[in-house]
């Protein structure tokens, strides 16, 4: 083979082939997940240790964790009478000993042989005049001298030791020095981004020679992370607007100006500031495929409203698609009020004007209202459709849908998402040629997403947000509640709220009692609080188990104010809206994620009034770092950013949103500024190279380290 060695040459070889690698080793490797020189490139290591600054064993100070790097002196093990094993460990350094005791990990006897260096981590205690650690963490690290030590993830069950590890890496990494490795980012534009070259990389981040040139190493690789992520983002971007032709909507015009002249309040200076961003979309040829940020009460259903009616004003139509009856149906009622006197101009009508028509589509319609109002529908009787996932159904046609807004759109699966705009595909004689048109597609969401991941999830949408609460919204209040005396001056403030004339919600984690969680249940609380603190209040109580025709029923008596206080599950999480609502108890508030608790405390402060919320936990020692995000901040943008920062990042990659991140380096969290460098060289190149012709070998690391289905949930997000 000629030319520099490329990462998919690299995947070819088997490790086999490195030094001390036999059948057995073999083995080992792929039990712990590596076949071949790249999988044993990429394993990074978890942590460095520089060995001019370790600790010594005379350092060592009881009751401090600390890592110390020493050599095994003496093994011994033996079993307790009740069939414990016990692995005793004599080791030091040139300063001074120490004894590890491992309990249960026989093991331990065959890894840690006498002369062997070893990397330990844990907490020294005083055993008999001794220092002691019980169960350390350790890492085998052999006879490595240099300066800084790799140490790599290790498995048990493998027994695969880290200077095993590093002793291979060295060995592949010499082996490609005669070819040198081949680096698909020009160098120009590595030089231009400050970047040290892949091969400095992988040396730099397996091997550093300081702890700077390890940070550049992984900047390095970080970068090529993104950027493999953001070529496939911008390039779905880009393939969609050259795929699809768009409608060129008629913008700021008649119908436009008179809905925003007829609101009763000003608009602020973010949602004039979104309202010109989708119009710029509208007018343009390509369809639009933006995505909606705004906190609970931003004002982005005026926003939505402004879109569809440029719709209705090139005469098409447009759809709200909501992912509950109870949403859907105070979205109509919403979007019926705000439009309410609204006339549409008409040139074919006599009087110059028409009405507007704005109809329901749930599941809930009668045979016989539904089957006139799709016939109305298919003929462009009707300019604006509100509805659940029934949009999307069999049966619906629309006449030529120019605009489609989804609501909370991660409550939405990717195909609910993408038969909606399948409705409005159209095809459209224009100059004896057949022309295939795809809706202008906004999806909104009130669950704050933080930029990183809003660039890096949701990257192929141009995003907008309104980050500015209209004027008149009262600030909420928010306390954290525990104890016996807190917990009861809080029901005397909601008692005396409700003797005021405002009303109530009291939201608990589960609907019935659960031996294994002992938690709130609604239906309990519901009994327990009409006999105790809430006793000759009217109650009701709302979860997920009731049917349809009775959460209605439940609902309707809250909103006309026969309920003072409504004791629910999460159902009430999203949309709904009754600003007589002044006061919010969650309790065991710490059972909720950060978002979920945002959620539901924008159920209230939606009137003049001002409103509280109580997040109320059981243990008076312990407070909960959401709870205490939820008390310090009511912005829901900074608050996605400590949820990001306490929950991990989870993956982008897949649905599996929980746990390690599908980036090995880069982080959502601490890489802000490289994501916004991988996404503008992204562009950069796809702008010039669309089909990454003279880019392959990015095309090939995006074919070989993202998966199909990897690369097909980036593109349908």
């Amino acid at each position: 083979m000629t030319g520099k060695i490329t990462l998919s040459e690299l995947a070819d070889i088997d490790v086999e082939v490195l030094k001390g690698v036999g059948e057995k080793r073999k083995e080992s490797l792929a039990d712990y997940g590596i076949t071949n020189v790249l999988e044993l490139l990429m394993n990074y290591p978890r942590k460095w240790v520089d060995r001019t600054n370790e600790a010594r064993v005379s350092d060592l100070v009881a009751g401090n964790e600390a890592l110390v790097i020493v050599e095994v002196h003496k093994v011994s093990k033996f079993t307790t009478k009740n069939r414990r094993t016990v692995v005793t460990i004599q080791v030091g350094d040139d300063s001074g000993r120490l004894t590890a005791v491992f309990f249960n990990q026989p093991w331990r006897e065959r890894q840690l042989k006498v002369g062997t260096q070893v990397a330990m981590f844990g907490k020294p205690d005083i055993y008999r005049g001794v220092l002691q650690m019980s169960n350390p963490l350790v890492d085998l690290i052999g006879d490595r001298t240099g300066r800084i030590v790799p140490i790599y993830p290790q498995s048990e069950k493998t027994q695969v030791s880290t200077w095993e590890l590093a002793t291979w890496v060295e060995n592949a990494l010499e082996r490609c020095r005669e070819r040198g490795l081949s680096d698909p980012v020009p160098v120009e534009l590595v030089n231009k981004l400050e970047l040290v070259d892949r091969t400095a990389a992988l040396w730099g981040i397996h091997f550093p020679e300081t702890m700077e040139a390890k940070q550049s190493a992984r900047r390095r690789l970080a970068f090529d992370e993104l950027l493999r992520v953001q070529v496939v983002l911008v390039g779905r971007k880009r393939a969609f607007e050259l795929d699809n032709t768009g409608i060129r909507h008629i913008v700021d015009g008649k119908l436009q100006q008179r809905f925003i002249s007829a609101i009763p309040f000003a608009l602020t200076g973010a949602q004039n500031r979104v309202i010109s961003e989708i119009n710029l979309d509208l007018a343009a040829p390509h369809p639009m495929h933006r995505l909606l940020q705004g906190d609970v009460g931003s004002g982005k259903t005026v926003v939505a409203v402004s879109a569809m009616l440029a719709s209705v004003q090139g005469g098409h139509q447009a759809a709200l698609m909501a992912p509950t009856e109870v949403l859907a149906e105070q979205h109509f009622a919403g979007v019926r009020k705000l439009l309410e006197g609204l006339l549409v101009p008409d040139a074919n009508n006599l009087f110059g004007d028409r009405q507007l028509r704005v109809e329901l589509l749930t599941s809930r319609i009668t045979n016989d209202r539904r089957r006139e109002l799709l016939r109305d529908l298919a003929n462009g009787g009707v300019d604006i459709l509100i509805g659940t996932h029934a949009l999307i159904q069999e049966g619906v046609e629309f006449a030529s849908l120019g605009v489609a807004v989804i609501d909370e759109q991660h409550r939405f699966g990717v195909e609910q998402r993408a038969a909606l705009r399948n409705k409005g595909e159209a095809t459209n004689s224009q100059n004896s040629e057949k022309v295939n048109t795809s809706p202008d597609v906004l999806v909104m969401t009130a669950t704050p997403i933080p930029r990183t991941a809003a660039m890096t999830v949701y990257g192929d949408l141009d995003v907008s947000v309104l980050d500015e609460m209209p004027p008149g919204r009262t600030p909420i209040k928010t306390f954290w509640v525990t104890g016996e005396k807190p917990e009861s001056e809080m029901w005397g403030e909601v008692r005396a709220a409700i003797a005021l004339g405002q009303q109530a919600f009291v939201v608990c984690p589960l609907i019935e009692e659960s031996d294994k969680l002992q938690v709130a249940s609604a239906e309990d609380t519901f009994k327990l609080l009409a006999k105790t603190e809430l006793k000759g209040l009217k109650l009701g109580l709302l979860h997920g188990r009731m049917s349809s025709n009775e959460k209605d029923e439940t609902m309707t008596k809250f909103r006309e104010r026969k309920i003072d206080v409504l004791v629910a599950t999460t159902v009430i999480e999203v949309g709904v809206d009754v600003p007589n609502a002044t006061c919010m108890i969650v309790l065991d508030a710490d059972r909720f994620g950060i978002a979920q608790l945002h959620q539901l405390r924008g159920r209230v402060g939606r009137g003049s009034i001002a409103s509280r919320c109580w997040l109320v936990t059981s243990d008076p020692e312990v407070s909960s770092p959401r709870v205490d995000a939820l008390v310090e901040s009511t912005d829901g943008f900074y608050l996605a950013e400590v949820d990001l920062e306490l929950r991990g990042e989870g993956t982008i990659m897949n649905t599996a949103q929980k746990g390690r991140s599908d980036l090995k380096l880069a982080s959502l969290r601490l890489d802000r500024d490289l994501i916004e460098l991988a996404r503008a060289t992204a562009f950069e190149i796809i702008n010039a190279d669309p089909t990454l012709k003279s880019h392959n070998e990015i095309r090939q690391e995006i074919d070989l380290l993202l998966t199909p289905d990897e690369e097909e949930f980036l593109f349908k997000n």
